[in-house]
């Protein structure tokens, strides 16, 4: 399928591993020129020159931190107007609610929602101006199953899916459309950290640990980035301009419920 993206261009947060990552080459694979973003820089090149080596499209680099002004601004100086915004940041740290402190909180709700947000006031204008915008926030499956030891995530990205609801529908019209993707268990750095832990802590190895993990999931498996990648692309396509205000969630099955 053509996705009707060449030539478009592209921020994607977060993009030097992971499902960021994914993300990045899925849209360079569609002929979107990328800026993308992240705190490792040499991380960060080394996924620029392979995505570019890849596709043939334009890939920039914005090291820094996207949770900071400065970050941000980095971004937006050599992408100003883009037609697509990917959002992505790593999740705050688990724990017990009653040891969050002030700062903790502060620091989720920054990375986990207000700078999706500042992302999207910065870029929604022009988007609305020229009929086309495709903005999508990678959140996560707690947004429709909570996890009791990520209270602050389940909170900052909560009070993220409340503020898309009600902007997407007023930007649809514009051809302007707003979603999240929800993961669930997906084979990235992230998810193989906390496995070495807990394999750890049981006696195992990663390996058994991960299998395990799978075991327990309908699809008997841990999703591929390369499958949200590709779901992230085609909200972005232009065949998906009545897609509004959704949180598509990618986890096997593991979430139950009718709808």
């Amino acid at each position: 399928m053509d996705l009707g993206l060449r030539g478009k261009t592209a921020i994607i947060c977060a993009a030097s591993r992971g499902l960021g990552r994914a993300c990045a080459l899925a849209l360079a694979e569609a002929g979107v020129d990328l800026v993308i973003t992240g705190r490792d820089f040499g991380a960060l090149n080394a996924a620029a020159s392979d995505i570019a080596a890849a596709t043939g499209v334009n890939v920039r680099v914005a090291p820094g931190d996207i949770t900071t002004p400065e970050g941000r601004a980095v971004a937006l100086a050599l992408c100003p107007e883009p037609d697509i915004l990917i959002n992505n940041a790593g999740g705050p740290p688990p724990g017990d609610f009653r040891d969050f402190t002030d700062d903790a909180w502060h620091a989720a709700l920054n990375a986990n929602m207000l700078t999706p947000i500042a992302l999207i006031r910065a870029v929604i204008d022009p988007m609305i101006t020229r009929g086309f915008g495709r903005i999508v926030n990678i959140t996560s499956a707690s947004v429709k199953s909570p996890i009791s030891n990520i209270g602050l995530s389940n909170g900052a990205r909560a009070g993220l899916t409340g503020f898309v609801a009600g902007l997407a529908r007023d930007v649809a019209r514009h051809n302007v459309t707003i979603n999240n993707l929800l993961p669930g268990p997906f084979d990235t750095d992230r998810l193989r950290a906390t496995a070495r832990a807990a394999a750890v802590r049981a006696g195992r190895n990663v390996e058994d640990e991960i299998a395990a993990r799978a075991a327990q999931n309908p699809a008997r498996r841990i999703g591929r980035p390369a499958e949200f990648g590709a779901a992230c692309a085609f909200l972005c396509s232009t065949q998906a301009g009545y897609i509004v205000g959704q949180n598509l969630l990618l986890d096997g099955g593991a979430f139950n419920a009718t709808m």
